[in-house]
């Protein structure tokens, strides 16, 4: 065959396969008394600091979906997590959280939410694909996602991780058991809503709309559109025009003027309740869980 078509021919059969690519997020805490390595290492913590990587993970990759967790490790005095991705455009939007400040706020929400903190914990992090350091040249995507690709995984799931995963899926099923409706010979006040058995005060107050809008990142846009589905004011370009609207604000300003329209629109029926259905409709429960204040 001719060199240029046997070319071709080799980037059509390296085009044709599925993407992946595999990097290691290092997480240190600054705050003092908080060793991520250290509960990792204790049974009891291990669990809770897995969550809080999970969700955390949940949060800057847009779900549960295109990417997998292969193992945990030490790496004194980080906490090494080895993630695996499955597809380009997850791999993408993780990058673009990690440039962004994102990931960094979730894991500090999530590590002082569910390790019952005072406040919000300081995390050092740090992203490498092999010997590269993506930390260096995160305005490069490209770049990165190519670093990324050219580091694949070289375990499947580690044993431990794979018990994790279990234990949590247990949790969640758990919770969802008990959100299940509820008999009609339990009432709930008209200005209350119960999520996960418990009853909560239906008023969308402006601290928790801050806690929406620190916590939400660009998810705000899709629980725009799920809010959308039963309120005129968000329908249609809304979404988009407040994204541009509000560009040069960032993040924080989109998501809180998002609620500033529903509010406005909805009057007394800008319900809180709504915004949680919303945030379950775009599988966001931790968020949900951390505006409602719940910890486990």
């Amino acid at each position: 065959a001719h060199p240029v078509e046997t070319k071709r021919m080799a980037n059509k059969s390296v085009s044709c396969r599925p993407w992946t690519g595999s990097a290691v997020l290092f997480l240190q805490s600054l705050c003092p008394g908080v060793n991520l390595l250290s509960l990792y290492k204790d049974s009891k913590g291990k669990f809770i600091v897995f969550k809080v990587i999970k969700l955390t993970l949940s949060d800057s990759a847009g779900g549960l979906a295109g990417y997998e967790i292969l193992k945990v490790h030490d790496a004194d005095p980080f906490l090494g997590v080895e993630i695996k991705f499955l597809d380009v455009s997850t791999c993408q939007q993780f990058l673009e959280s990690y440039s962004s400040g994102t990931v960094r706020q979730s894991l500090s929400q999530h590590g002082c939410r569910l390790l019952a903190l005072p406040q919000e914990i300081t995390v050092q992090t740090q992203l490498k694909a092999s010997t590269h350091t993506l930390d260096l040249y995160l305005d490069q995507m490209e770049l990165c996602l190519q670093q990324i690709h050219l580091s694949q995984p070289e375990r499947l799931c580690d044993e431990e991780i794979e018990h994790l995963e279990q234990q949590l899926q247990s949790q969640a099923f758990n919770h969802a058991q008990q959100s299940l409706p509820h008999t009609q010979e339990e009432s709930v006040p008209v200005n209350a809503f119960k999520f996960q058995n418990r009853e909560f005060r239906s008023n969308a107050d402006t601290n928790r709309c801050s806690k929406f809008s620190n916590g939400v990142g660009r998810n705000w846009k899709f629980v725009g559109r799920a809010l959308g589905k039963n309120c005129r004011a968000l329908k249609g370009p809304a979404i988009d025009n407040l994204a541009y609207e509000y560009e040069r604000e960032g993040l924080y300003e989109q998501a809180y003027q998002l609620m500033n329209r529903f509010m406005q629109a909805e009057g007394r029926e800008a319900k809180l309740s709504r915004l949680v259905k919303a945030l379950e409709d775009c599988k966001l429960m931790s968020l949900a869980e951390n505006i409602l204040e719940i910890h486990p």
